[in-house]
């Protein structure tokens, strides 16, 4: 009996201990097989979803305006500023021993003479010391009229021979010292003459009275330099700066427009001289443009000059189409393969007609027309050419 019951209870045990791993199989199938199908779905979703979706197309290549500007026959300048200057300038000061300015006659602006007396210095000194050497002459010739005449009444004694030949050439050596005295006194006072001269300021040459620095009362000799500053026939003259490889374009005798600054008048002069050396530190040289004279051309003021220098055949662009930054001028232009490329140029001649090109292009590339300065070399861009209205200026 008991043996029944403990087997019937180790029976029921077995049946439980099976069901119960039977239970946790099918719970780790069903919980694999749902993992399974999330994946399976998650792949699935991915394939169908994103796998298969195309890339998105690229946004297009921003359309810039281009010209072609080809080659033009234009006249050759060089654009270039400086200061204007006296084309001879004369500074005229004491020539002699000096003293106190009597007299002042001219003023800045005025034009003089060659010779002209332009300020006069007191002389009542001077002027007494010349009489005094005047009448030193007269008494010389007094002297030598009188050893003359006593020469001549021995010359009649000797043939009577009342005066011996010894006589006579003492005579003629007293009348002969006497006519030398006569020479030293004129010499004397010729030179007190031309020393009085001296006292009068005068203007070596024709010209225009640019400057005075004295005033009547002043004492002045040649220490105080220049008193007046006259510029020789008026003539004025622009020293422009330029770098060597423009000077080496122009020759004496290339005209030039100049314009003072704060005037709009233009005068027209020509080159005189070239300079024969180039400043090693700034790489630059100086021509020489005369001009006539004109009250608006005035010494030490800055001016502006544009020389022509023949013609040259070059491209030309409008404004728009040139740039500048810290390295000079340059251009954009459309390559074959639609990127920007940059040019640095040269430029010429500035006009309504446009700027033109001296180096830097051929003439035959796509230049950008405008919109560079939003631009950087080696962008993508779609060129279009511009219509022939969209150049008019």
């Amino acid at each position: 009996m008991g043996m029944n019951v403990e087997s019937g209870i180790q029976t029921d045990y077995a049946a439980y201990d099976y069901d119960d791993g039977q239970a946790r199989r099918r719970r780790r199938i069903i919980i694999g097989g749902v993992i399974a199908a999330v994946v399976v779905a998650v792949v699935a979703g991915v394939m169908i979803f994103g796998g298969n979706k195309a890339a998105p197309p690229a946004p297009p290549a921003p359309g810039v305006t281009v010209i072609v500007p080809g080659l033009t026959d234009v006249a050759a300048t060089i654009s270039s500023t400086g200061t204007l200057f006296a084309k001879r300038e004369m500074p005229v000061g004491i020539a002699g021993e000096g003293g106190m300015v009597q007299a002042v006659l001219v003023e800045p602006g005025t034009w003089v003479a060659a010779g002209q007396t332009l300020a006069v210095i007191e002389r009542s000194v001077q002027a007494q010391q010349a009489n005094s050497l005047s009448a030193s002459v007269r008494v010389a010739r007094a002297d030598a009229e009188l050893a003359q005449a006593e020469l001549d009444r021995a010359k009649a004694l000797v043939a009577r021979g009342f005066i011996s030949k010894a006589d006579i050439d003492r005579r003629t050596a007293t009348r002969d010292a006497a006519v030398a005295r006569v020479a030293v006194a004129q010499a004397q006072l010729g030179e007190q003459r031309a020393q009085i001269g001296r006292l009068d300021i005068r203007s070596p040459a024709a010209g225009l009275v640019l400057t005075r620095a004295v005033e009547p009362g002043q004492v002045v000799n040649a220490s105080n330099g220049a008193l007046f500053r006259v510029a020789k026939g008026g003539e004025m003259e622009i020293r422009a700066q330029l770098v060597e490889r423009d000077l080496a374009r122009l020759k004496v005798g290339d005209t030039a427009q100049v314009t003072p600054i704060g005037t709009r008048k233009t005068f027209t002069g020509t080159i005189w001289q070239l300079s024969p050396v180039i400043d090693p530190q700034t790489r630059q040289g100086v021509a020489r443009i005369q001009l006539a004279y004109d009250p608006a051309l005035r010494p030490g003021g800055f001016a502006t000059a544009t020389i022509s220098s023949g013609r040259v055949t070059a491209p030309r662009l409008p404004e728009s189409a040139v740039l500048s930054d810290d390295k000079g001028s340059f251009v954009y232009s459309v390559g074959k393969d639609g990127k920007v490329v940059r040019h640095d140029v040269k430029v010429g001649d500035f006009s309504d007609a446009g700027i033109v090109i001296l180096s830097g292009l051929r003439g035959d590339e796509k230049v950008v027309l405008s919109a560079g300065a939003f631009l950087n070399p080696g962008d993508k861009v779609t060129p279009q050419l511009a219509k022939p209205d969209a150049l008019a200026h």
